[in-house]
């Protein structure tokens, strides 16, 4: 594991969030400086097509020695989430023996009461921040696992193996990550996104997507001379969001459970937006959630007629269940390289959206695998080495059992 803990600690010291605000591709200079280190060592290790463009897609292909196989795809992004992500530096606790763990100088605490899967792994090392950033394991313990995979197949030449080909993609975290995605020269019959959280984690269905503009205009008039003309849009806007469901918010659902999420909102007397995520499984219930958002704003209009209240909605990704449905060999192959190597699969819904998403409805059937990690996008994140090197195992023998497969 030495391998795979040096290469993981190495890919952190890279600065890659993501920048919403940048159209560029990639979004931020450090993505484009990782993806060159990743470059460099992909030809060091003697892999073919190794392909760097200028949108900062980078590809490359371990060649197989069964002919008659599948070839296989491995997949993981280059950029960390909107959160702060410069100067990681990151602990390691060597055989945790359980309780909280103070991280960096103890300003911050990783507490096993806020955070009970600790317990599932004492005696075992972990890899957290030091409370000040992010640690970058979604998505860089995915791509420190698969190259390790690729350097423990490259030692094992005689076992078999279709052609393997990897992908590093950029600005996943803000939605772009299938965007540019390079189809034509990524000739796998199905891929895996190396992506997901805990140990044994095997995803197949996300969120249908979209995001919702709110716009409201209203009348700024003095305070002071305002009675019978002030419309004021934040009163406005705050009237919409009281009347939208409590219940079905983020921190009020789990599992199959779609929700409506504020994640941000601005304003002034005379204008003010909401923006809305909006969340849900099931076709219809995605159509029937977008279709209330409409008639909660056209009954504001027609309370406030002085007002213009408008919507925006915006699809963003569908659940990729219906794409992996024809194609669920590769489900099963998954499921049997994880038992192959000790790990229990736990099948379970993506409350989110990944670039496996996308890409399957590109043509290319991608599901979600485990990394190992747990708490992404926060000071609190942490990922077991162990987990770590089950994720290796797992896709090292995933690779055996996929050239095994005949239609």
């Amino acid at each position: 594991m030495d391998q795979l803990l040096s290469r993981f600690l190495h890919y952190l010291s890279f600065h890659t969030r993501s920048n919403p605000n940048n159209p560029l591709c990639p979004s931020s200079p450090g993505q484009r400086q990782f993806a060159q280190a990743l470059q460099g060592e992909l030809h060091a290790m003697g892999l073919s097509q190794v392909i760097l463009d200028d949108n900062g897609y980078l590809t490359a292909c371990l060649p197989g020695n069964q002919p008659s196989a599948p070839a296989i795809g491995l997949i993981a992004h280059l950029d960390t989430a909107d959160y702060e992500a410069e100067r990681v530096n990151p602990q390691l606790i060597e055989q945790y023996q359980g309780g909280d763990i103070c991280l960096g100088k103890g300003d911050e605490v990783l507490s096993i009461r806020e955070h009970p899967c600790l317990r599932h792994y004492l005696g075992q090392d972990l890899i957290t921040t030091d409370g000040t950033t992010l640690l970058g394991a979604d998505d860089k313990a995915g791509i420190a696992e698969i190259i390790t995979a690729v350097a423990r197949l490259q030692a094992e030449p005689t076992l078999p193996r279709g052609d393997l080909w990897l992908g590093f993609t950029p600005d996943e975290e803000i939605g772009r990550g299938a965007d540019r995605f390079p189809l034509d020269r990524f000739p796998a019959r199905w891929a895996y996104t190396v992506d997901g959280g805990e140990l044994g984690e095997l995803e197949y269905e996300n969120f249908n997507a979209a995001s919702a503009t709110v716009r409201i205009t209203g009348n700024n008039v003095h305070p002071g001379t305002a009675k019978g003309s002030m419309i004021n849009s934040q009163t406005l806007a705050a009237r919409f969001h009281a009347a939208m469901p409590a219940e079905q918010t983020p921190e009020a659902t789990d599992g199959y459970q779609g929700f409506f999420h504020l994640a941000q909102m601005q304003g002034s007397v005379e204008q003010s937006e909401l923006h809305y995520l909006i969340r849900d499984f099931d076709d219809e219930g995605f159509a029937a959630r977008k279709a209330l958002l409409a008639e909660r704003v056209a009954a504001l209009q027609a309370d406030a007629a002085g007002a213009r209240i408008e919507l925006a909605i915006r699809d963003s990704y569908r659940n990729m269940k219906r794409q992996i449905a024809p194609h669920m060999h590769i489900i099963a192959l998954a499921e049997a390289a994880m038992v192959a190597v000790g790990v229990t699969p736990r099948i379970k819904p993506i409350r989110g959206g990944t670039d496996g998403a996308r890409l399957s409805f590109m043509g290319l059937p991608c599901p979600n695998i485990f990394t190992g990690g747990h708490n992404f996008h926060g000071k609190h994140e942490f990922i077991p080495l162990q987990s770590m090197e089950k994720a290796v195992q797992t896709l090292v023998a995933l690779v055996h059992l996929s050239a095994q497969y005949q239609e």
